[in-house]
């Protein structure tokens, strides 16, 4: 089982999460979460110290690492990518960046036992940032392409209509903008959801276990580019 840390700054939260397993125990996930503005780059080394010290485990002891490569605030992403970086060098292990969006889905579901979620996040300028993600007993899969788009033109993955969505995150604050079709299939919207390391440690333990792995010379942040409409993963 591998020990994993992972960090996030994406919005106006900042959060750490550690997965490890303790001896003779299943695994589980110590972390740390605080809305903190501006505070980022102030707060995520002595939160990455409290759940290490917490754990009893120490920075030599991780196996790789993992940060919410976004989308969301460009200087959090940068704040959570360098630091992430910075320790995975230090340390030679590898990296995994995590959706920010994939993160909220999972929270919906883990929660809430939710099957159908619709990820937002405020882009600022009269823009989201959004996802679909279909969740089944603790997996997430995505069906279609993050994007991000004025909320006017958001609409309900293809071939999707029928099922009971929810939308989550910062960007469902603009749900007065969004058009009465999409209202329409949306059965409740929680916009004070923010992404959290807690479910980006949860995603990086199942890639970490899928072989995937990052050189931390390629770790970069997801800042999305201007997609207007769903895309079919191919």
């Amino acid at each position: 089982m591998p020990t994993l840390l992972a960090l996030d700054a994406s919005s106006t939260a900042c959060s750490v999460a550690l997965w490890h397993q303790p001896a003779g125990r299943e695994a589980e996930v110590v972390a740390r979460y605080v809305e903190a503005p501006r505070e980022h780059t102030r707060r995520l080394m002595p939160m990455i110290d409290e759940v290490l010290a917490e754990a009893g485990v120490a920075l030599a002891d991780l196996d790789a690492l993992a940060y919410g490569h976004g989308p969301g605030s460009f200087t959090g992403l940068r704040i959570a990518a360098g630091t992430a970086q910075g320790l995975a060098y230090g340390l030679d292990k590898p990296l995994l960046g995590v959706s920010t969006l994939a993160a909220l889905a999972l929270a919906a579901h883990r929660r809430l036992h939710l099957r159908h979620v619709l990820p937002a996040l405020d882009a600022r300028m009269g823009e989201i940032y959004v996802g679909a993600y279909r969740c089944q007993d603790g997996d997430i899969t995505p069906l279609g392409a993050e994007a991000v788009m004025p909320p006017e033109r958001l609409t309900l993955p293809p071939g999707q209509e029928e099922v009971d969505w929810v939308g989550v995150g910062s960007g469902w604050t603009l749900w007065p903008s969004m058009n009465a079709n999409l209202q329409a299939g949306v059965s409740q919207h929680l916009d004070d959801w923010q992404p959290a390391a807690e479910e980006l440690v949860r995603l990086a333990a199942q890639r970490y276990a899928a072989g995937e792995r990052t050189a931390p010379a390629q770790a970069q942040p997801v800042y999305l580019r201007d997609q207007v409409a769903w895309q079919k993963r191919r």
